[in-house]
C-alpha cells in the first residue's frame, strides 16, 4: 500500500513462506537483556536499511525463519514463542527515537497495546501525513482476519503494525492455544497483496490442530460466496441444506454446484519444527554454517577489525558474534532454517546454549553503532567490514568438512562464561570448578 492508499497489484499467494511449531512459554525478559535487545535491534535495523532499503526490512520480519533467527541473535529464548513479543518491544522502544530518521514505525504489541494501534496510527497520520484511514482499515482487517476469518483453535493476543514513510507495512500477529501450550505466529506483507480474503498471508507459523476453518484462503472463495448466498435467500433454504446434509451424511455434498470451480492444488511449504526441549542440541544446528562463520572470524578479524576497524578491546570472541550477526543483516532466506544457529552468538537468557555473554553483546552493539554511525555519515568502510565478514562466511562453507562438535563447542562456552559476563535469569554465570 502506498502512501495515497493505493495496493500494488501482484499474486498474494507466492508470498506465503512457511509453518512453524511455537512452544508456549511463560516468564519475562529481565531489563539487562532488554535495553540489549533494543540497542541491537536499532544497529541491525540500522544497517538493513542503509544497505536495502525499508521494504527489505519488511520482507524480512514477515519471513517467519528470519524473525525467529533475529529473536535468536539478540539472546532470547531460540524456539519459545516469546520470541515474537519480545522483538516486538525491542525493535518498538529501539526504533521510538530515530523512528522519523529511519522512516520506520512500530505500533501495537500484546495485550492492551494491540488495542492501541488505530489511535497510534492516527497520530503517526498527523506527524507525517500518512493515510492513517487506510492503515487503520488494514490492521483492522489483519485482525479480523486472523481472529475470526480463520479458525484455528488460537486466539490472538498481540498485534504489532510496522509501517513505513512510504506507507508500506507488515503485520506480525500471534495467537495461543493454552490447552495445547502451544502459539501461532502470523505474518502478513502489504506488498503484492490484492485482497485481504484471497490467501493473503506472507506466513503462519504453529503447529496444526487438526481441521482449520480458514475463509480468507483463495481456495474458499465458494465458501464464502456461498455463506453470502445463504444469507440473501432467507432461512428457508438454510433449513432445508441442513436437512438434507443430515440425510446424506456425506462430506463431501456440494452445497451449491453452480459455485464449483476447479482450484491448483497448493504447493507444499517449507514447516520449521521448533520442538520442546530447552537445550540447544546439535541436530538443531547446521554445523556446517556454523564453522564457516567462526572460520571467517578467525580468518577475517585480525585483517578487518584490528586495522580497519581499530575497536580497542575486540577480540576473537566479539568477532564471532559479529559474524552471526552479519548473516541476519545480509543473509538469504533459505540461510535462516536452523535459527538455533544464531544463539551461539549470545546465549539465552535460560543459560541455552549458554549464559548470556554480557562484555561480548556490548562489544558487538559498539562496534555496529560504529559502522553504523560512519556509514551516516558517507564513510561505509566499517559497515562493508562486517558485510565481508559475511561474505567470507559465505566462501568458506563451500569447503567447510569439519570442526569443533557441537557439544565442545557450547562446553568452551560455558567455561568461559563467568569470563565474558555470562548472565542468565538465575543469575550471573560463576566460575568452573578446579579438576
Amino acid at each position: 500500500m502506498h502512501a495515497d492508499g493505493t495496493t500494488v497489484h501482484n499474486d498474494a499467494v507466492t508470498r506465503r513462506t512457511g509453518s512453524a511449531d511455537l512452544p508456549l512459554h511463560s516468564g519475562h525478559v529481565p531489563s539487562w537483556l532488554s535495553t540489549r535487545m533494543a540497542a541491537l535491534g536499532r544497529v541491525m535495523t540500522e544497517a538493513i536499511v542503509h544497505h536495502y532499503g525499508r521494504d527489505e526490512l519488511l520482507r524480512r520480519l514477515s519471513h517467519p525463519f528470519w524473525f525467529q533467527s533475529l529473536g535468536a541473535v539478540m539472546g532470547m529464548d531460540w524456539h519459545s514463542s516469546g520470541i515474537t513479543t519480545s522483538v516486538v518491544a525491542a525493535l518498538q522502544r529501539g526504533l521510538a527515537p530515530i523512528r522519523h530518521e529511519l522512516g520506520i514505525y512500530v505500533c501495537g504489541g500484546k495485550g492492551l497495546r494491540a488495542r492501541e494501534t488505530p489511535s497510534q496510527l492516527a497520530r503517526l497520520g498527523d506527524e507525517t501525513g500518512l493515510d492513517a484511514t487506510a492503515l487503520t482499515r488494514a490492521s483492522r482487517l489483519v485482525a479480523k482476519v486472523d481472529g475470526a476469518a480463520v479458525q484455528d483453535g488460537f486466539d490472538l493476543y498481540l498485534h504489532a503494525f510496522i509501517a513505513t514513510s512510504t506507507g508500506r507495512w507488515c503485520v506480525v500477529q500471534q495467537g495461543m492455544n493454552e490447552h495445547r501450550r502451544d502459539a501461532r505466529r502470523y505474518h502478513w506483507l502489504s506488498e503484492h497483496l490484492d485482497s485481504f480474503l484471497d490467501s493473503p498471508h506472507a506466513a503462519i507459523d504453529g503447529r496444526h490442530q487438526g481441521v482449520i476453518v480458514n475463509l480468507a484462503d483463495a481456495r474458499a472463495a465458494r465458501n464464502r460466496a456461498a455463506s453470502l448466498e445463504l444469507v440473501r435467500d432467507g432461512p428457508d433454504r438454510a433449513v432445508a441444506i441442513l436437512r438434507r446434509l443430515r440425510q446424506s451424511s456425506s462430506p463431501a455434498l456440494s452445497l451449491f454446484p453452480q459455485l464449483d470451480r476447479q482450484l491448483a492444488p497448493e504447493q507444499p511449504l517449507p514447516c520449521l519444527q521448533m520442538p520442546a526441549h530447552h537445550e540447544v542440541r546439535a541436530s538443531d544446528v547446521v554445523l556446517r554454517r556454523l564453522h564457516a562463520a567462526l572460520a571467517a572470524a578467525a580468518e577475517r578479524g585480525p585483517a578487518d577489525f584490528s586495522e580497519l576497524l581499530l575497536t580497542p578491546g575486540i577480540g576473537a570472541r566479539t568477532v564471532a558474534s559479529l559474524a552471526l550477526v552479519a548473516e541476519v543483516i545480509h543473509g538469504a532466506p533459505s540461510r535462516f532454517s536452523d535459527p538455533a544457529r544464531f544463539s551461539m552468538a549470545h546465549g539465552g537468557k535460560d543459560a541455552h546454549p549458554f549464559p548470556v555473554p554480557l562484555k561480548v553483546y556490548d562489544q558487538t552493539i559498539r562496534v555496529l553503532k560504529q559502522a553504523v554511525t560512519s556509514a551516516s555519515l558517507g564513510n561505509d568502510d566499517k559497515l562493508a567490514a562486517i558485510t565481508r565478514l559475511d561474505a567470507q562466511a559465505r566462501w568458506l562453507e563451500r569447503a567447510a568438512d569439519g570442526g569443533p562438535d557441537f557439544d565442545t563447542l557450547t562446553a568452551e562456552e560455558h567455561s568461559r562464561s563467568a569470563q565474558f559476563g555470562g548472565r542468565t535469569v538465575f543469575g550471573p554465570a560463576r566460575e568452573p570448578a578446579p579438576e
